[in-house]
Formats: structure tokens, C-alpha cells, sequence
């Protein structure tokens, strides 16, 4: 796969603004880690976006949250590594990703409410703008995902 473009270099002020969104999520705004890792991990995986999935995925992994949460995401539904909030976390993550489809169903929206404030439930959903953001520019422009030099031989 080769790139499209360079959309950190095509157009630096709407990368900023997208990096500054991005860094609320994950600096700002309060979300336990493990929240900010779910929701990347899990919109990247439903939109296919093979450069943030690798980078959700190491990230996950850096911060110490298990191999069995992390390779059990794509199969949640029927997975039970994940806790109630998790669950209702993830459900809410496929609702606004396949935002077109789903049409955000309360059922969904009351899974999430009876684990999160209203102010965790707007601030999840940014947090899930902004990794869709990410996806939609990663894979429109086909942004390549870092191949890891395998380990030599001890």
C-alpha cells in the first residue's frame, strides 16, 4: 500500500487541530486510560484502519492492560474478559462509529448512562469523534502502518 499523501504536510493547521482534539481525549479529559485505549482500539478495528490498530494495540500493550483484553476486542460480544462497564463502553463505541447504520440506539445510550456520568458519556463521545477522525484520514489517505524489525536471536 502506498501512501496518498502526507496529510500532516498538506494541510498543517487542520493536522493541529485534529492532534489538539486528540490530545484533550487523552491528556485532558479526565478518561481513565483504559477508556481512551478501549475506544481507539475498538473504532479502529471497526473502521479497518490497520496503522491505528497497530498503534492502539502496542499502546494498550505499553500500558500494561492484557494480551487476552487486547486480542479479545474484535470478538467482544461473545468475549468475557470484559466487565459490565466495558461491555456497555464497547457497545456504545460500535453505535457511534456505525453511527449511519445504528442511528445511536437508546439501548445502547442507557447501557452506557448507567455506568458513566453525563459528563464521561459527551466526553467518551468525543473521544470517539476524534479517533473516527483519525481512521477516516488514515485510511483515505493510505497511511502505511510501521513494520517492527523482528528481535534477533539471543
Amino acid at each position: 500500500m502506498t501512501a496518498r499523501l502526507n496529510f500532516a504536510k498538506a494541510a498543517p493547521d487542520a493536522y493541529k487541530a485534529v492532534s489538539a482534539l486528540d490530545s484533550y481525549v487523552v491528556k485532558d479529559s479526565g478518561l481513565e486510560p483504559a477508556i481512551v485505549h478501549l475506544i481507539k482500539l475498538r473504532a479502529s478495528i471497526i473502521n479497518g484502519c490497520a496503522f491505528c490498530v497497530d498503534m492502539h494495540v502496542k499502546e494498550s500493550r505499553h500500558d500494561g492492560l492484557s494480551e487476552q483484553w487486547i486480542n479479545m476486542m474484535s470478538v467482544w460480544h461473545e468475549a468475557t474478559v470484559y466487565s459490565p462497564r466495558e461491555r456497555a463502553l464497547l457497545g456504545w463505541v460500535d453505535a457511534v462509529t456505525l453511527i449511519a447504520a445504528t442511528r445511536a440506539p437508546d439501548a445502547d445510550y442507557e447501557a452506557l448512562r448507567a455506568h458513566f456520568s453525563d459528563e464521561e458519556c459527551f466526553k467518551i463521545t468525543t473521544a470517539i469523534a476524534a479517533i473516527n477522525v483519525w481512521n477516516r484520514l488514515a485510511v483515505a489517505f493510505r497511511l502505511p502502518h510501521p513494520i517492527d524489525k523482528p528481535k534477533a536471536a539471543a
